[in-house]
């Protein structure tokens, strides 16, 4: 038995990375799981309320805009899962006697349990894919939320990520309340348009 850990939210110009920690039952009906960013969304919270009602327990933790400010968002996102496996140990104590967690990825937060990265664990292990969907559902929601903060902003469609929509309205606003300001700001020819890009570090940040 595992616990299975991803984030969501590591891509966007706004708002916080979510990340989930989830133990399943032998007997799950991992049919209904798959990759998080292809599930549509009727399917994904289809399978957030399996995943919910059927795990032995799970848990959700957070980085805000802030804190990826300040530790950079590959840091950001171990606190985050981190958060999730104390946020599950809280609801299931056991979770701290497994014998695994397994990430997906390329680094582990520090766990009181051993830890593995695993590149593309959230298509092939059932609990990454399973802690995958749940964040992503629960991100995607507060993001819904602040779009009622801000409505501007476009968040319920986007989620903060770098469309070019989001771009746009970047452009024509300014820079929103959760913004993460150690992105890159780059001034277009007009001087009140503004473009966020995303800070490159291919050994801090390297994709799954």
């Amino acid at each position: 038995m595992i616990c299975g850990l991803d984030e969501a939210g590591r891509g966007p110009l706004a708002g916080p990375v979510c990340a989930a920690a989830v133990v399943l039952p032998e007997d799950f009906p991992v049919h209904c799981l798959g990759d998080s960013k292809k599930l549509s969304l009727r399917r994904r919270e289809e399978a957030r309320d399996q995943i919910r009602a059927g795990a032995l327990g799970w848990g959700i933790g957070w980085a805000s805009e802030q804190e990826i400010d300040r530790l950079n968002i590959l840091q950001a996102s171990l606190l985050a899962m981190q958060r999730a496996f104390e946020a599950l140990a809280a609801q299931w104590p056991a979770a701290r006697e497994l014998t695994e967690a397994v990430v997906d990825g390329l680094q582990v937060p520090a766990l009181c349990i051993p830890c593995r990265a695993q590149v593309k664990a959230d298509r092939t292990v059932p609990e990454v894919m399973a802690a995958s969907i749940l964040a992503k559902t629960a991100r995607d929601a507060q993001m819904e939320a602040y779009a009622l903060l801000y409505p501007q902003y476009g968040y319920e469609k986007h989620k903060g990520y770098p469309t070019k929509e989001h771009r746009e309205t970047i452009a024509r606003y300014g820079p929103s309340p959760i913004q993460r300001k150690t992105f890159r700001v780059k001034k277009t020819v007009p001087s009140t348009s503004w473009l966020f890009l995303r800070e490159l570090d291919e050994e801090r940040d390297a994709p799954p």
